[in-house]
């Protein structure tokens, strides 16, 4: 049997040093601020989804000992993915990079049925850390398919969790990028149609993208519930309340973040004067400031609230002391961790069993 090259995903955290423009330099270019506050979005940060599939690596890496082998980056953040590499983590792109019989555990994006019959014929042993949310697209895709129904699947070609949704059901299955390509799909039967999307979108997005593609297919069916899970639509929705009274409106989440990328765009389209992202505080520009005296900042749902912290104390250097947080809505989600690892914590007597996405420091 051939044998593979291992090819490890290495995430190091970016600490740069940089020199600095100093706060009396910054006010001085702003003579006419007098004020400077910050508005802090709520919900922000971890979602239940995010908070289990971190949590599974790292009781897998207490109980069953490093190296334990992650496919994909478990959740869309450098952070979270350089502090499990530090604890014994492997990160690869394939199956075919992990050793035989080894374990592997899933991201909390999903992957197909091809990739856990990979994992099989490898022996692997494997641990699914898909978010439930995703879990229930994929069966909506499984049981569509079943019953003779085109889909038509709303979101990134390339993204993970587009990759696991398409291959449950992909000889009918058709992916729509963006309401441009809803203009000009073409489908077997319009009147057997439903669509599906990626969890992460901009709601607004998306639902335009429905609106033009109902428009051509009158009969197109929408899912049994929303798709798009309840952080994107909780952290958009506070965005959306706080960009309109933003000079500057600070995301921080990675680049391969969806969700992330989205909350950018939805503060522009909103209000917001002007819209960054980044992963973390040292990648902040102080020059953003200058004539700013309201700063929005929110954070993406694969992102520590250590790291927000980080940007807000950056910018009580500068002056914005005066923090507000703005609450739009209240989440009290709570997953179960993956079975194979409630299994272990259960021979070992560990009773932590669920956790939500603020319900751990």
């Amino acid at each position: 049997m051939a044998t593979s090259t291992s090819t490890t995903v290495s995430l190091s955290m970016p600490r740069i040093p940089r020199v600095r423009r100093t706060p009396a330099e910054i006010a001085a270019a702003s003579p006419t601020v007098t004020e400077r506050k910050v508005l802090l979005a709520a919900p922000r940060g971890y979602c239940a989804g995010v908070d289990r599939a971190v949590v599974a690596v790292e009781k897998a890496l207490e109980h069953y000992g490093p190296p334990v082998y992650v496919r994909k980056q478990i959740v869309h953040n450098l952070h979270v993915v350089s502090e499990l590499e530090s604890r014994g983590a492997i990160f690869v792109e394939e199956n075919e990079e992990v050793p035989e019989g080894a374990l592997v555990v899933f991201s909390a994006h999903g992957v197909s049925p091809a990739v856990v019959q990979s994992a099989a014929d490898r022996n692997l042993q494997t641990i699914d850390a898909t978010c439930p949310l995703v879990t229930k697209v994929h069966r909506e895709a499984v049981r569509f398919a079943k019953n003779d129904y085109e889909i038509l699947l709303i979101g990134h070609e390339g993204h993970e969790e587009v990759e696991g949704t398409y291959g449950e059901a992909p000889e009918v299955t058709t992916i729509v990028n963006n309401p441009e390509e809803a203009d000009t799909v073409q489908v077997k039967n319009p009147d057997k149609l439903i669509w599906l999307s990626q969890t992460t979108l901009s709601v607004d997005e998306t639902m335009e993208t429905v609106r033009r593609l109902r428009k051509r297919f009158p009969n197109l069916q929408d899912p049994p519930s929303d798709d798009i899970c309840y952080a994107t639509t909780n952290r958009q929705a506070a965005i959306k309340t706080i960009a309109p009274q933003s000079d500057l409106v600070i995301v921080v989440g990675s680049a391969n973040s969806s969700n992330s990328v989205r909350l950018v765009e939805v503060a522009l389209d909103h209000g917001a004067k002007a819209s960054y992202r980044v992963d973390f505080a040292n990648e902040v520009d102080e020059a953003w400031f200058e004539g700013v005296s309201t700063v929005g900042v929110t954070s993406g749902a694969s992102v520590p609230e250590v790291l927000v912290r980080e940007v807000v104390a950056l910018l009580a250097e500068y002056g914005f002391t005066d923090v507000s947080e703005v609450t739009t809505a209240q989440e009290d989600i709570i997953f179960s961790l993956p079975k194979e690892i409630r299994g272990k914590l259960k021979e070992a007597g560990d009773e932590e069993r669920a956790l939500g996405g603020h319900a751990r420091p």
